[in-house]
């Protein structure tokens, strides 16, 4: 795509968020890293399974070996290690768009990130912002800051922000919430952000790319972020707080621009990256559910809910988060014994953790479309304020339960009671019926146009709108003959 539809009204970039970890101009660019010590190579290696089982596993394939070839490509322009084969680099099968690396040579994209990016440049570019950040050692510049250091402990407290502040119960609940909802994101500082971008320009020149393609994805993330707000019926484009580790990213995507300027251009093999990324899955993998306007719906699991009106999901692999402005929930499993009741306190003891024993007021049983339930609510106490936890689970076999966590301020609870009653078991038919998405690579042809393609996407709603930002066009961009494009399909 030509770079020209990607400088659009920079200052209007809306925030940037959930994606890259990173750094620039805060601190002297190293001129060669360290090489890969043996204790972070143990870390790694111990890190490394944990992160695979958060993100939905590692995917293997055409398209995951083609990831892995550009990843260790950039990677080794670090200088963290001399061959390409020291890094292994994984196309993680996850929804959300997300990349990190790890000290040890281990660097990681999701597929939804992957389909999100214009060429091969781009790719290059978000893995070597992520490998930027494990050669200049911010990891262990945070861990020397008494601040928390692996990924799946730095996330900041979805909630205790927003509703329970930073008590002791509030950070306790906030975590338990956060478990499988692959927000967990490592959040570097402004400088540390600035840095790994320039770090990562400086490896896509020395590897012969384009070093644009670090601002270009930079706002096509952003993009995609304001679409999904759009989407989600937000009133803004920017992610609740709690969620954000991207601040200002308008000043990040010209900053990255005006760095590569003097380094000239290079290749960006878009048409190699298209050949590369064709047929990915896109969207929710049906094995970990789906999410379909403001439905859930888990064809393995065989149930289904719908998230309240103004609320917005996150599927992740061992939950769903449901997020709004008065309140936050998420769906997940424990071990059940077959007794609910029980079920229902043993889960509010998990969330009180050591910090507080956390007791439902009450608790009652009841029946929600034709499976036993039971609910109960626990008000909570933080500082000048209180909030309302309710924990409610319903049985779905002898030794199956699900149940919903939902925190909202004091006596709001009610937001969720449609919620709450709309989970059911679907028939197989249903179940059958959720087929799973892909990115397709459509050549134009004469007489079409956006909208034609554009209503190929696999969508009920924002079909162009979906396309647009997926192709990085303009509202005033068309396509061309010849030209190749991303298109979204039920999978063939």
């Amino acid at each position: 795509m030509p770079f020209s539809k990607k400088s659009l009204a920079l200052a209007a970039v809306a925030p940037l968020s959930l994606v890259l970890s990173g750094c620039m101009g805060g601190g002297e660019i190293p001129s060669a890293s360290t090489p890969i010590t043996q204790n972070e190579a143990q870390q790694g290696a111990e890190l490394h399974p944990q992160l695979l089982a958060e993100f939905g596993g590692a995917m293997s394939g055409r398209q995951a070996t083609y990831v892995q070839s550009v990843g260790q490509k950039i990677a080794v322009q670090s200088g963290l290690a001399s061959s390409p084969n020291a890094f292994t680099v994984s196309l993680l099968n996850s929804s959300v768009n997300n990349a990190f690396a790890i000290p040890g040579g281990y660097v990681y994209t999701t597929r939804q990130l992957v389909a999100l990016m214009d060429n091969e440049a781009e790719l290059a570019a978000v893995l070597g912002h992520e490998v930027g950040h494990v050669a200049a050692r911010h990891s262990q510049r945070r861990q020397q800051k008494a601040q928390q250091n692996s990924l799946l402990g730095a996330a900041g407290a979805i909630l205790s922000g927003i509703l329970l502040g930073d008590s002791g119960i509030g950070q306790q609940i906030s975590q338990t919430l956060l478990q499988g909802s692959q927000l967990l994101t490592l959040k570097f500082s402004r400088s540390q952000e600035l840095q790994a971008d320039e770090l990562g320009i400086k490896y896509l020149d020395t590897a012969g790319y384009d070093p644009r393609a670090m601002g270009t994805v930079l706002y096509s993330l952003a993009a995609q972020n304001a679409l999904e707000a759009q989407l989600q019926g937000r009133q803004n484009a920017t992610v609740p707080e709690w969620a954000s580790t991207h601040p200002d990213p308008a000043s990040r995507v010209q900053s990255a621009l005006t760095k590569a300027e003097p380094l000239g251009t290079g290749v960006t093999n878009r048409d190699g990256f298209l050949a590369g990324i064709d047929g990915l899955l896109y969207g929710d993998d049906p094995q970990q559910g789906v999410i379909e306007g403001n439905q859930f719906i888990h064809p393995q699991m065989r149930l289904s809910f719908s998230a309240p009106s103004g609320f917005y999901m996150i599927n992740g692999t061992r939950a769903v988060s449901i997020n709004g402005q008065s309140g936050q929930a998420q769906l997940t499993l424990a071990t059940y014994n077959g007794n609910l009741e029980t079920y229902v306190r043993q889960q509010f003891a998990a969330l009180g953790g050591d910090q507080q024993r956390l007791e439902p007021s009450s608790l009652q049983r009841t029946t929600v479309n034709g499976l036993p339930a039971a609910y109960g609510t626990a008000r909570v106490s933080n500082g000048s304020s209180q909030v309302d936890v309710v924990v409610f689970a319903y049985e779905f076999s002898n030794n199956t339960a699900y149940h919903f966590v939902a925190i909202t301020p004091a006596g709001g609870s009610n937001v969720f009671s449609s919620m709450f009653n709309s989970m059911r078991r679907i028939t197989a038919t249903e179940a059958a019926a959720v087929i799973p998405r892909e990115i397709d690579i459509y050549t134009v042809r004469s007489g079409d146009t956006v909208a034609s393609i554009s209503s190929r996407m696999a969508y009920s709603s924002g079909q162009e709108a979906r396309f647009r930002v997926l192709n990085s066009l303009g509202a005033n961009d068309t396509v061309r003959v010849g030209e190749k494009v991303k298109v979204v399909i039920r999978s063939r």
